[in-house]
């Protein structure tokens, strides 16, 4: 069968010692569509986002980016993949010893021969695109929780992916950071017409940036629907976490 979304996962099985995290995990995230995966701490949800550019194996089961099988390709290859499909990790993972300039710039002097000016050029586009104008010369240390992850998010975007998936973004902000987040989940997404998940156990979050949500739990999913298909859910764990998330 031939996968129909951008992203597809077919039953996807996982452990780590003798604790399965994914057991049987199918998902399908549809081109320029964004997908929320919630569920619980524990549930496997960064995980499953880890196998989406190849981060992650599945022990069984097949993950697809555009048509292509990555599940058994070589490291190698998989550069590849991450460029198109790339990650906006928790924990912002920015070089501390780097400026934000060079952070940005990092990906484009490693996978691109483009000219310094060129790069400088895109390091400025894409701070403008998450509205970090100015803050080049700034190191990690020197910056916020939000001005980090919105650091994370451009240098994601440097190479001009066509996904993006993002681990938990909002995780330690405030109100008004998460708010303002969120918000540019959304507003990249119809930019830039990108592909993008989002890992998250906020519920609220979930409800801004979702066109659908995937609600993982005991390593299955267990539901997938618009915000007002879930919200309408006559599954009683559904409505447990939508109350009690």
């Amino acid at each position: 069968m031939e996968p129909t979304g951008f992203i597809e996962c077919r039953n996807l099985h996982k452990s780590f010692g003798d604790k399965p995290v994914l057991e049987g995990v199918s998902l399908r995230i549809d081109r320029g569509e964004t997908m929320v995966i919630l569920g619980g701490s524990g549930s496997g949800k960064t995980v499953l986002l880890k196998h989406m550019n190849g981060l992650m194996n599945p022990e069984s089961g097949e993950v697809f980016v555009d048509g292509h099988e990555i599940s058994r390709l070589e490291e190698e290859d998989l550069r590849e993949v991450r460029k198109r499909v790339a990650m906006v990790f928790q924990g912002c993972a920015l070089f501390d010893s780097l400026t934000v300039a060079e952070n940005i710039a990092y990906p484009l002097l490693e996978h691109t021969t483009l000219p310094p000016a060129a790069v400088r050029e895109r390091v400025e586009e894409v701070l403008a695109l998450v509205d970090l104008e100015g803050s080049e010369d700034l190191y990690p240390a020197e910056m916020s929780g939000g001005m980090k992850k919105r650091a994370a998010l451009a240098r994601a975007l440097a190479l001009k992916p066509s996904g993006l998936l993002y681990d938990e973004p909002t995780t330690g902000l405030d109100p008004i950071m998460t708010h303002r987040i969120n918000r540019l989940i959304r507003d990249l997404q119809m930019k830039l017409g990108v592909t993008s998940v989002v890992v998250t156990h906020d519920i609220q979050s979930a409800f801004v940036v979702a066109e659908r949500i995937a609600f993982l739990r005991g390593g299955r999913i267990r539901f997938v629907g618009t915000r007002e298909e879930i919200q309408r859910s006559s599954d009683v764990i559904v409505q447990e976490f939508l109350i009690g998330g």
